[in-house]
């Protein structure tokens, strides 16, 4: 495993110590996803501060460490970030986050939490 750039350690920092793990007491946004194909669950809290900023992203997941550590980096890139921000996040945004290629099996682990940020910001302001 130590040779295989998917683990690289920042990756597993994320996936086994993300700050981000947990509920809000008050959430504005949420979401529930799943990758039905591997069995990645995520889901997602969000709270917007009174000038519209996203506060905090908590999540809960369960699956791969892409996925799970994926979505963290993309809590820590979405806090502080206008809605409009968050929405301009592409694919190959979480990509660039993640470092590490993908192949089309595993883009669908690392799109899961972008999935569920997405989704949870479509409707709001």
């Amino acid at each position: 495993m130590d040779d295989d750039p998917l683990y690289r350690e920042e990756i597993l920092d994320h996936y086994y110590g993300s700050s981000h793990r947990g509920r809000l007491d008050a959430p504005q946004l949420c979401c529930d996803m799943d990758n039905p194909l591997c069995g990645d669950k995520v889901h997602i809290e969000m709270s917007l501060a009174d000038d519209g900023r996203v506060d905090q992203v908590r999540f809960e997941g369960s699956g791969c460490v892409i996925s799970q550590a994926a979505t963290s980096l993309l809590a820590d890139r979405c806090e502080g970030a206008t809605l409009e921000e968050v929405r301009a996040i592409t694919p190959a945004d979480v990509v660039k986050l993640l470092g590490v290629p993908l192949s089309p099996t595993r883009m669908k682990c690392g799109l899961l939490g972008w999935k569920a940020i997405q989704k949870a910001v479509e409707n709001k302001g």
